[in-house]
């Protein structure tokens, strides 16, 4: 949630000074994961408030700072941002999207192994030499850049659902962490292709159709868990 109100700030940044929203979103992502890095090893406060903190507090200027450039004649349409849309995604933007998938896989490929050891037991992959820190804050750039590439698409305020739904999902059939993350890609692929079909054939707006086909695979899934 963090990541994705700071996207908010990177996208007014971004069309103030006449840039891609996406690379604005990505610039700005990694400076929050950065900071965040740092607050967390201050260890004066728990990670829960340094979140909230930096999450409305980036929000709120990044409502600042639209309220500004749109007094100064900048044409700003917002729902795009905070619901997606599909029909604003250019050329420039597949390009941007694609070479940042290529990176964020072969980043992921290299920290899955101990990013699991950690999921499991933090202390345990210490002990066993994974730098938890490093494996961590490399895990945060990372998504921050997923945040980024998918803002047009499925937008601000409901990318969190896109991340969390599919894993919820695959949670329910997998038998292994390594399974769970293949399933989670596939529950997330059939999400969007249901509600990219839902939203051309209905006229429904795309990000909104993308996380309601998520929730009604997650109850399927649920119901034939328990059969």
């Amino acid at each position: 949630d963090t990541l994705a109100h700071a996207a908010l700030l990177g996208v007014a940044l971004a069309v103030a000074a006449e840039q891609l929203p996406m690379a604005g979103v990505s610039i700005i992502g990694v400076l929050i994961a950065v900071l965040l890095f740092w607050l967390e090893k201050q260890r004066d406060l728990s990670t829960d408030t340094l979140l909230g903190i930096l999450s409305h507090s980036a929000l709120a200027l990044g409502l600042i700072v639209l309220s500004v450039i749109q007094s100064q004649g900048f044409n700003i349409n917002l729902m795009s941002y905070l619901f997606g849309d599909l029909l604003a995604v250019d050329m420039s933007d597949l390009v941007l999207m694609y070479g940042t998938v290529v990176v964020i896989l072969l980043v992921f490929s290299q920290i899955l192994s101990p990013l699991i050891s950690m999921s499991v037991n933090e202390e345990l992959a210490r002990v066993d030499g994974v730098a938890v820190e490093k494996i961590r804050f490399v895990f945060m750039i990372l998504l921050a850049l997923v945040i980024a590439i998918a803002l047009k698409v499925v937008g601000i305020l409901l990318i969190t659902a896109l991340l969390i739904i599919p894993a919820a999902t695959a949670r329910l059939f997998s038998k292994s962490p390594r399974q769970m993350v293949l399933m989670s890609v596939l529950m997330a692929i059939a999400a969007v292709v249901l509600g990219l079909y839902s939203s051309l054939n209905w006229d429904v707006p795309t990000g909104p159709s993308i996380v309601v086909s998520s929730s009604l695979l997650f109850f399927l899934s649920r119901i034939l868990s328990r059969v």
